[in-house]
């Protein structure tokens, strides 16, 4: 009976952790969807940067008829999830829908609420593209997306054979084209560079900035190496089995992960061992683990 009883609580948190895991999920599409409009509404719209995707066929929709963007892109991403619905099944979740709904209805409550904060192109390329960056890189961190080309590109995938990212290369491509017959060709070549920072910005969302330090240590003196990092450093270290491809012998690679302001000494530490040791170092975006920071959802 007791066993049952704490088998019972242990299902039941481990329902709570999901539930919590699961709203925290949901308000960070809210978020990146939120600041994804900001950048569409007070930055890219207005000023004709169709930087690809749903959203760059929705200015250049919008400019053209006048309709509003938000509806745009849902008329455009509705049927999209649909018919990958029935085709890829249930596997991308139902964020994508609660993402693409979201982003529409905010562009479209913020388009008379929220000022055009500039009409410098180049300032409207790069904070738009920042913007739409930030926005896009938290809804897939949070396992969302806002739908669009991804959807597109999962089904030409599917149906064409063609990589995913090769898809949405040549989405994006044909929606930049398009801008620039439509538009001009100035406002395509900044709507190429706006969908450039946006994917650096992607990344750095999330990957994070780098602040650790990776290093793989090839020496003659492995167990010295390891116990002085243990020592002057507090950080631990792995062994791996390496084997010169030269030489044939068989020799360890000391990996560690110390942060940025520690680089210095651990070089240090490392050549007044063995001054003759060979050093990776490299940049480490996140570290999960004791030392570092730990994943709390």
């Amino acid at each position: 009976m007791v066993g049952d009883t704490r088998l019972f609580k242990q299902i039941e948190h481990i329902r709570r952790q999901r539930w919590v895991r699961g709203l925290i999920d949901y308000l960070g599409i809210s978020l990146g969807s939120l600041v994804t409009a900001v950048g569409l509404v007070s930055f890219q719209v207005p000023n004709k940067i169709a930087a690809g995707g749903v959203s760059g066929i929705a200015v250049i929709v919008h400019h053209l008829f006048g309709l509003p963007v938000g509806i745009i892109m849902l008329a455009l991403n509705i049927p999209l999830f649909l018919f990958s619905l029935r085709e890829l099944g249930l596997g991308f979740g139902l964020r994508t829908l609660y993402g693409t709904l979201t982003l529409s209805l905010f562009v479209d409550v913020m388009t008379p609420r929220v000022p055009v904060l500039t009409q410098d192109l180049l300032l409207a390329t790069i904070y738009g593209g920042v913007l739409a960056g930030i926005g896009l890189g938290l809804c897939f961190r949070f396992k969302g997306s806002t739908g669009g080309t991804d959807l597109a590109a999962r089904l030409i995938n599917k149906y064409l054979k063609i990589s995913l990212g090769q898809a949405l290369l040549g989405i994006d491509f044909l929606v930049i084209t398009g801008a620039g017959i439509l538009f001009n060709a100035e406002l395509a070549m900044y709507a190429l560079l706006s969908l450039f920072v946006t994917s650096q910005v992607i990344d750095l969302v999330q990957e994070g900035v780098s602040h650790a330090k990776g290093a793989f240590i090839i020496s003659q003196h492995p167990a010295e190496i390891t116990q002085a990092i243990f020592r002057e450093l507090n950080r631990g270290a792995t062994a791996l089995k390496g084997r010169g491809q030269y030489t044939g012998r068989e020799q360890e690679v000391i990996f560690c992960v110390v942060s940025r302001a520690e680089e210095t000494r651990l070089k240090d530490v490392i050549y007044q061992v063995d001054p003759k040791a060979f050093v990776i170092v490299t940049n480490v975006h996140e570290v999960l683990g004791e030392g570092f920071k730990r994943r709390r959802f």
